[in-house]
């Protein structure tokens, strides 16, 4: 009976998966019982502590301060720390030290790179690009390394799909990034530092080499940078990758070599810049240092909930009635954001499907769980995403949400680097089974292939690209499953 009902096409792709099952031996991996996903639409209790946290009590920093609040959001005016976000005001440093930048840096660097490190640990600053991890664990690897020309590195490559944060930095808060290269450049002991930008951002890597131009000729960097005896120097390098976003391919890309991620040991603060140690950081990481030093940990702990300390900026993008980036406390709710700042989504809170949160290489979110989850690194995990970039796209119900499902998983197919054969692999066959899914050209079984696949993938290559692209196929999977099945009933109907 289904073989009246198909056409040809489909039956050879069937033909061809029953070939790939056998050789990949699919019965036993059926017979594996996986654990259970959770419901995509799954709601938190209120303002619960989330049962799992991505940071983990014993890799909390020494020191670091708590905080037992539960309300969060809106930011007040005089708690933020990018004033000049939408470039309403002067941009270079004449603006930049009328809105605090620079102002007594010296005395900073006078308290020592130890009391520089102690205030990064005590305010619990985590990682502004994706990953999260405790800035001050990262840069006390590199601190301790005894050895000259140890290099900084910040990494403006951002292309994630839906981030636009750096970028909206360099072009109207560049003094920002110059001010946290110098104190964290004396923290850690780096005498150069390399800032990354992407090729695109060219009017951005303009005003950051007017920055820097107006930073030398002031003696705020150089040989005696603020007249300290601290010597750092600033150079600007450029280049187009997505893969430049992991910071073993960024370093390659920096010493001309292939954009592909490299293993490791060696770390990078072992063996890393022209064998040199070296350090990747954020530039969003970097931008708001100078603020936590100035205000101290106790202000920058008073914003946010516990282990997610400060403030954080949100791109929202997708269907939403104003799309922006905005500076808004860490742990508000995701509803709050989007109709605060975006006004709403089109057509009305009803109308959401589901959300990224953090970027097309975080899981999707259903849209009972988007009314009510927490913007911060551990209650996103807890909901079964990521925060990573806070690149907030929603999906309405006006859309085609397969057609969604097959261009964000085409994204990837472009951007492997094929070193590694389950990214390869997965790369290849994703696509062609989504783009199937899409015409209705496939049978249900197929849709089992998908969570073969992923799980292949998963934690079994050097870089996290892969396990981004199965992140991604299997939230599409979890959410938009009864729509592929229609779908494919449709067509062989």
């Amino acid at each position: 009976m289904l073989a009246k009902m198909l056409s040809q096409k489909a039956l050879g792709l069937l033909r061809q998966w029953q070939a790939l099952a056998n050789w990949r031996d699919l019965s036993q991996l059926r017979g594996k019982q996986a654990p259970k996903d959770q419901p995509k639409d799954q709601k938190p209790k209120g303002n619960a502590k989330p049962t799992t946290s991505t940071a983990d009590d014993s890799k909390v920093p020494e020191g670091m301060l708590s905080s037992t609040k539960s309300v969060f959001g809106p930011l007040v005016d005089c708690d933020r720390i990018f004033q000049n976000l939408y470039g309403r005001h002067d941009w270079r440093l004449e603006g930049a030290r009328k809105r605090g930048d620079w102002h007594r840096t010296a005395d900073l660097i006078k308290m020592g790179p130890d009391w520089i490190m102690g205030e990064v640990k005590r305010c619990g600053l985590r990682g502004r690009g994706g990953s999260g991890y405790y800035a001050g664990h990262k840069w006390e690897y590199l601190r301790k390394v005894q050895a000259k020309g140890k290099v900084l590195i910040v990494n403006c490559a951002e292309g994630e799909p839906g981030t636009c944060k750096d970028r909206e930095i360099l072009r109207h808060e560049p003094h920002k990034i110059i001010e946290g290269c110098l104190l964290a450049g004396c923290a850690m002991g780096c005498e150069r530092c390399i800032v990354y930008v992407r090729n695109r951002f060219y009017n951005e890597a303009c005003n950051l080499q007017l920055a820097l131009a107006e930073a030398y000729r002031c003696g705020l960097i150089g040989c005696n940078s603020c007249e300290t005896g601290v010597k750092l120097d600033i150079i600007v390098q450029r280049g187009d990758r997505y893969l430049t976003g992991e910071e073993t391919a960024l370093v390659n890309c920096l010493m001309g070599k292939l954009a592909r991620p490299r293993r490791r040991p060696p770390f990078l603060h072992e063996q890393g810049y022209f064998d040199h140690p070296c350090v990747v950081v954020n530039t969003e990481t970097l931008a708001v240092l100078p603020t936590v030093l100035r205000r101290g940990a106790v202000w920058f702990t008073s914003l946010g909930s516990d282990k997610n300390f400060g403030t954080k900026l949100f791109c929202i993008s997708g269907h939403v009635v104003n799309p922006c980036t905005v500076e808004e406390e860490m742990s508000m709710p995701l509803r709050n954001i989007i109709e605060r700042h975006a006004g709403g989504v089109c057509g009305g809170w009803d109308n959401l499907l589901a959300v990224w949160p953090g970027g097309l290489s975080a899981p999707l979110i259903g849209a009972a769980c988007a009314g009510q989850v927490l913007m911060d690194f551990d209650h996103l995990s807890a909901a079964g995403s990521e925060l990573g970039t806070a690149a907030i796209i929603v999906i309405s119900k006006d859309c085609d949400p397969l057609l969604v499902m097959q261009h964000s998983i085409e994204f990837f197919m472009d951007q492997t680097c094929k070193q590694c054969t389950p990214c390869r692999d997965g790369a290849i066959w994703l696509p062609e089974l989504f783009s199937s899914f899409v015409k209705g050209e496939a049978v249900p079984q197929m849709i089992e292939f998908v969570e073969i696949i992923r799980k292949k993938m998963e934690n079994s290559t050097i870089c996290g690209l892969c396990d981004s692209q199965a992140n991604l196929a299997g939230s599409l999977i979890q959410h938009f499953r009864p729509l592929i099945e229609a779908r494919i009933l449709q067509y062989a109907n």
